[in-house]
């Protein structure tokens, strides 16, 4: 992918390298040394209501070519996805599963709202997809009536036992009737972006809060409710290891029924550290750093510094935050944001932006369960190299600079040679 060319179609946008067998003998510029994880899940994004409205702007057919490349095998093959628990800042309004206040029973709860975009959306892309599909949701705020202030943005969770059982409970109604409709929740994430009290929906929690919601209701309203849905700690957005991971995996009672941890934008930065400190414990990346709407090869290149930061330290997913959007990418409250596809409204026309090339790169290349390998060289901090489990060996190269580098690659029974163009990113298969 280099910035030269820039066209609709996402056949057009590649590239052929030519590529010459390199001198046993030469010296090596990018290679592997050992496995920095062993089971890498997969690729993928969020389903968001404005998402579908952008989408439905298309006739059926260029609909259902849209969905195939983003999530068949001969698309970017993504299969490791999010979906909100109520409303994101990305819905057309803001609700929740239950606004029909002091229904601590849950008699109430519906996801009739849901059918109207979200679970189309869904079941579309699981078409594509096949049975190798994985999803994962979270709330952006609890029904109102739990909050204080009773309001969707801003506010806190009612800190009182009977408001936090009902609220695992809420939990525990999503995942069944999403089950309902055939739809199976693989994980939950307590709250989006916990330390972010934000105009659109949000809530506030502490690390321990998590924790304790976590050990002392959350976990046992599933245990009881016999679901084999996971608990996640996410998704944290704050460096701070030991306010977050640190507090909520130091307990064992709540690390029992949690596993694993999801981070997204400055909670990059403990990443790292959780990793250290508790190395078997599963980490993903669960939202993508978003833009401002403009969707330029320049914020192109920083997504391939965010995978290449998670996955060399070890998270085990990568997830791009909204897939489809209408030009600008305006939120429910006004703010703008990239998106991997664009749909035009006037010429009702797919336009596939630089970061879906990004994302491309490495998710139609790497396969669910590949291991993510070490690299080592002159350009390793601008590479990420995977195996897949048939052999193959995998490794994403991007060239920040503005002038082209001649590169050789060495695999484990062979070796080539290729120019990057400049500020360009390239998939190279072994």
């Amino acid at each position: 992918m280099s910035p030269n060319g820039i066209s609709s179609s996402p056949t057009e946008q590649w590239i052929t390298h030519e590529i010459a067998r390199a001198d046993a003998d030469g010296p090596p510029t990018l290679w592997t040394e050992g496995v920095v994880l062993k089971n890498f899940k997969g690729f993928g994004g969020c389903f968001n209501e404005l998402g579908w409205r952008a989408l439905a702007l298309l006739d059926e057919d260029q609909r259902k070519t849209v969905i195939a490349e983003l999530f068949s095998a001969g698309g970017c093959g993504f299969n490791y996805c999010r979906m909100p628990i109520g409303a994101s800042d990305y819905a057309e309004s803001w609700y929740s599963h239950n606004e029909t206040e002091g229904d601590f029973a849950m008699h109430a709860f519906s996801i009739a709202r849901d059918r109207r975009s979200l679970i189309p959306y869904i079941e579309a892309a699981r078409a594509e997809a096949g049975e190798d599909f994985y999803l994962f949701a979270s709330p952006w705020s609890p029904p109102t009536w739990m909050k204080f202030p009773q309001a969707h943005n801003y506010g806190t969770l009612v800190w009182e036992p009977r408001y936090r059982k009902a609220y695992a409970d809420y939990f525990v109604r999503f995942v069944e009737a999403y089950a309902e409709t055939g739809i199976f929740i693989d994980a939950v994430h307590v709250q989006n972006e916990p330390n972010s009290d934000q105009k659109f929906p949000s809530c506030l929690w502490t690390g321990a809060q998590m924790r304790d919601f976590i050990r002392d209701h959350l976990g046992p309203a599933f245990m009881a409710a016999g679901l084999a849905t996971e608990i996640w700690a996410g998704t944290i957005e704050r460096g701070d290891f030991n306010s977050w991971a640190g507090t909520i995996f130091s307990d064992p009672e709540a690390a029992a029924h949690i596993k694993g941890a999801g981070f997204q934008w400055a909670g990059k930065h403990a990443v790292q550290r959780t990793r250290h400190a508790f190395p078997e414990l599963p980490i993903i990346q669960t939202e993508n750093e978003c833009g401002d709407g403009t969707n330029t090869w320049q914020q192109a290149h920083y997504v391939f510094d965010l995978i290449q930061h998670y996955l060399s330290n070890g998270a085990e997913a990568y997830v791009y935050w909204n897939m489809v959007l209408e030009p600008r990418g305006t939120s429910t409250w006004g703010w703008q944001q990239n998106s991997l596809i664009t749909i035009d409204p006037d010429r009702r026309k797919a336009i596939y932006n630089p970061e879906f090339y990004v994302m491309k790169h490495f998710s139609a290349f790497v396969r669910p369960g590949a291991q993510v390998l070490k690299t080592a060289g002159p350009l390793a901090s601008n590479a990420l190299s995977f195996q897949n489990g048939d052999g193959s060996q995998v490794h994403v190269i991007q060239n920040p600079f503005d002038a082209p580098t001649t590169i050789t690659v060495r695999g484990d029974r062979e070796a080539v040679s290729l120019t990057l163009a400049p500020l360009s990113i390239s998939t190279l298969t072994l």
